[in-house]
């Protein structure tokens, strides 16, 4: 299986690689536009930074960065994702047209996603493991085995979407790197995804330019990140996972062209 790309549009001034390029919705569609021509499967529109130590934006500001692009995007023949913990968001952004609710808080943030994604079963939800929000969440990397216990908590998560009615075909998880991680913590992560497939969901890794990157190739840098997290889709497109979410698309989906060459 070929995963899917998942092209980031972050519609925030504050995001940690490219918070402010896309900012505006002229600057949010030209990007659009240049991620549909270099073959994007799904653009994943996020309006709140959840960089760590980013402090909650306001439903209605969310919504006011998200939905007209996701709009206009509808317009363009892309496939959406909505980036958001906001059930309402969420809600809005369907309407809009986006087709994917991506959710940090796994459903943790707002008690009304779940009914939400049950009551549209036309929707792919991805639940990303989480333990708090951005003002909190380096404190809460604390684990005995950091791939049990991120296991251990999607799986109640999983048991928690079923139980308000969600279609099992609908979910599809994330391990969060990152979020409430050191970087051992994700690198421990990546090397046994094959253990949170035992869960039996299909599986989003998010590695794009993550700080836990740098650390390895000793870079500050964002943009210095982006060959680091072209390697890691490479390697990873012949473990099953269903898809990669980075900032650029090309790259990438060149990347996994030669993986599956090579794997042949």
């Amino acid at each position: 299986m070929r995963p899917l790309v998942m092209g980031i549009l972050n519609v925030t001034p504050d995001s940690f690689s490219d918070g402010g390029r896309h900012f505006t919705f002229a600057d949010a569609i030209n990007r659009s536009k240049e991620m549909i021509s270099e073959s994007v499967d799904i653009i994943d529109v996020g309006g709140e930074s959840t960089r760590p130590g980013a402090v909650r934006i306001s439903f209605e500001e969310e919504r006011d960065r998200v939905i007209p692009v996701i709009t206009e995007l509808k317009e363009l023949g892309a496939v959406i994702s909505i980036d958001t913990m906001r059930a309402a968001i969420a809600q809005a952004a369907i309407a809009a047209g986006a087709t994917y609710v991506n959710d940090v808080s796994g459903g943790l943030a707002d008690p009304d996603m779940a009914n939400l994604i049950s009551q549209n079963p036309q929707i792919q939800y991805i639940a990303m493991h989480w333990r708090g929000h951005s003002d909190r969440m380096n404190e809460l990397a604390v684990y005995k085995d950091v791939v049990a216990e991120v296991r251990d908590e999607l799986d109640v998560r999983v048991t928690a979407l079923l139980k308000a009615g969600v279609n099992p075909e609908q979910i599809i998880l994330d391990p969060g790197l990152g979020f409430a991680k050191d970087s051992e913590h994700n690198w421990e992560l990546l090397r046994n995804l094959d253990r949170l497939s035992l869960l039996g969901y299909p599986i989003l890794v998010g590695a794009s330019r993550k700080r836990f990157l740098g650390a390895l190739i000793q870079s500050n840098s964002t943009d210095e990140r982006e060959n680091a997290s072209v390697v890691v889709t490479s390697l990873l497109t012949k473990s099953g996972i269903w898809g990669v979410r980075t900032h650029s698309v090309k790259a990438h989906q060149e990347a996994i062209t030669i993986a599956l060459e090579l794997s042949k």
